[in-house]
């Protein structure tokens, strides 16, 4: 029994050693887990993802519209801001920011996650005709988005964008109290995700 208990507190030593030795890339790994994000391509439209209130996201898809990867960008947006849509605040931001009110489609919606989010736009995209879309949504988010936008539209291809965050980067977030908290959401909601719960 003691020599069971010795082996135990060794591995354990050894393993706590470990981890204060590669810390920094054992973190950095499950930052960089999150991002699932890959170089825009040519698509039917963009679609940019609801729960930023910076307007990085929005930024972005400016960005990708002025370049012409895509025509034009849904901007999804839920209600609850004040009796506003996001969308509706999301916009006209974009335009102080020199984007063209015309890169945009409202997209108004009652989505209370990212998986109602999806079964949202899914109705939106087919209207639209959309085959190919931009995904636009933060670093963090990307993994979890894309996978589960494939998963409520399988008939199309989605490419999905990061847009920057502040915050949050995959080799520093645990030096950011913000950047902390965004990480241990992002992977509860995975985590759920992955459990379909």
């Amino acid at each position: 029994m003691r020599r069971a208990a010795r082996l135990a507190a060794i591995v354990l030593i050894a393993a706590a050693a470990l981890g204060l030795a590669f810390h920094s890339a054992i973190l950095t790994a499950l930052g960089a887990y999150l991002d699932k994000s890959g170089p825009p391509r040519l698509a039917d439209v963009a679609l940019v993802l609801a729960g930023d209130q910076s307007g990085n996201r929005i930024v972005k898809a400016g960005e990708l519209v002025r370049e012409g990867y895509a025509p034009k960008a849904v901007i999804s947006g839920p209600s609850g801001l004040y009796g506003y849509y996001e969308c509706d605040l999301a916009i006209p931001f974009a335009v102080t920011r020199g984007y063209p009110e015309s890169y945009f489609i409202r997209f108004p919606n009652h989505a209370l996650s990212t998986e109602q989010e999806a079964a949202a736009s899914a109705v939106e995209l087919h209207e639209l005709g959309a085959h190919t879309v931009l995904l636009v949504t933060s670093v963090y988010h990307t993994r979890r988005a894309g996978a589960l936008f494939r998963a409520a539209m399988p008939d199309i291809t989605f490419y999905v964008v990061a847009a920057p965050d502040v915050d949050f980067t995959p080799d520093g977030w645990w030096h950011n109290r913000q950047a902390r908290k965004i990480f241990l959401t992002e992977w509860l909601k995975t985590g759920a995700s992955l459990l379909h719960l």
